[in-house]
């Protein structure tokens, strides 16, 4: 187990470690089992954990977190239609190296959408990728690319515990969960998180 260390801006962040079946001698089977057992082991209210075999990636706090493991393959331009806001299609990081840029953008919005409860219930191309939020926060939300093999990509988003600095996305009640603070598109209209 391989801990991660999270740049927090001297925030308590979650704890992250990285498991390599390879190391371990374990099959995706056994490698599952164990995140599942040092996760419960943490003894932590939340815990959340991604597989991408040969590694998986676990973490834990005291508040909601999110994280996301993905490996680095081809992406078209119809994955990026899929994906992206409009602001992220014309990024010339997207441009310039889409494989890499677009799996971090999918990584990073899987890892929000886990924080903010279930990821089937957001529309990735509404969704802003904690990759382009000032400073990696938006509002009360943290954000965090993690040091993984070259050949993956991972991210982690965590809720805060202080007040959020001022910052150009903000959060506002989601209309489906009165009183969950989601983060704000840049065009002001408000995450529905009802639509898929």
């Amino acid at each position: 187990m391989i801990p991660l260390r999270v740049s927090s801006d001297g925030e308590d962040a979650p704890e992250v470690y990285l498991l390599d079946a390879r190391v371990c001698g374990l099959e995706p089977a056994g490698l599952r089992e164990r995140a599942r057992r040092l996760s419960a082991e943490s003894g932590a209210p939340f815990v959340s954990r991604s597989y991408r075999y040969p590694f998986a990636l676990i973490g834990w706090h005291d508040r909601e977190l999110g994280i996301d493991l993905e490996r680095i393959g081809p992406c078209d331009k119809a994955f990026a239609d899929l994906i992206c806001t409009p602001t992220e299609r014309a990024d010339r990081a997207v441009i310039d190296d889409p494989d890499r840029s677009l799996t971090s953008l999918w990584c990073a919005k899987e890892a929000l959408a886990k924080v903010l409860g279930d990821a089937l219930l957001y529309e990735p191309a509404r969704l802003e990728s904690p990759v382009v939020w000032p400073h990696q926060r938006a509002g009360i939300w943290r954000a965090a690319r993690l040091i993984v093999p070259d050949s993956h990509v991972a991210w982690l988003c965590w809720r805060s515990a202080t007040s959020p600095r001022s910052t150009t996305a903000t959060t506002s009640s989601s209309p489906s969960q009165p009183g969950r603070q989601v983060p704000v598109l840049r065009d002001e209209s408000v995450l529905d998180l009802a639509r898929s």
